[in-house]
């Protein structure tokens, strides 16, 4: 089994699928993102055969275990979720209620939430290959790097 590098379970993952489907269909773009996330993150064979799942007929988003989430991890799950929303370039009234549901479960704030949306579209326009190449490790380097100077500012 591959070590998990970090705190994101399984939940999550399906979550992400479930904001995918809010608009009735999971693109392949969407899914392969979930699944190579989940894959990337080091999640188990057993793990990642029940988030492909999720990516062939809809879920809901359900409960999410927040207890191994960092502030940067939960920002980052919103970050990608609000990209997923966005991905076929058709932004739906069921994505955003999916995406405000997934926002109250990784209990992420409004302010955060903006510039969290700002973030995913910024890194989004970085690409010319996207979706399927959306930069993930780009997403999660700049919330991290974000958060560090946010931290800087109010310790000074």
């Amino acid at each position: 089994m591959t070590e998990r590098k970090t705190g994101l379970g399984r939940d999550v993952y399906i979550a992400l699928a479930a904001v995918g489907w809010a608009d009735g269909q999971l693109d392949p773009e969407e899914a392969d993102a979930i699944v190579r996330t989940a894959l990337e993150e080091g999640l188990d064979i057993d793990e990642i055969a029940e988030i492909e799942e999720a990516t062939k007929k809809p879920v809901d988003i359900g409960v999410i275990d927040r207890k191994n989430l960092s502030k940067e991890d939960r920002l980052f799950v919103y970050g990608v979720a609000s990209w997923i929303t966005r991905v076929d370039g058709v932004t739906t009234e069921s994505e955003l209620a999916a995406l405000h549901k997934l926002g109250d479960a990784l209990k992420i704030p409004d302010k955060p939430r903006i510039i969290v949306d700002g973030i995913a579209q910024d890194v989004a326009n970085l690409s010319d290959d996207r979706p399927a190449r959306y930069d993930l490790v780009a997403l999660r380097r700049v919330i991290g790097d974000r958060l560090a100077v946010s931290s800087r500012k109010a310790a000074t």
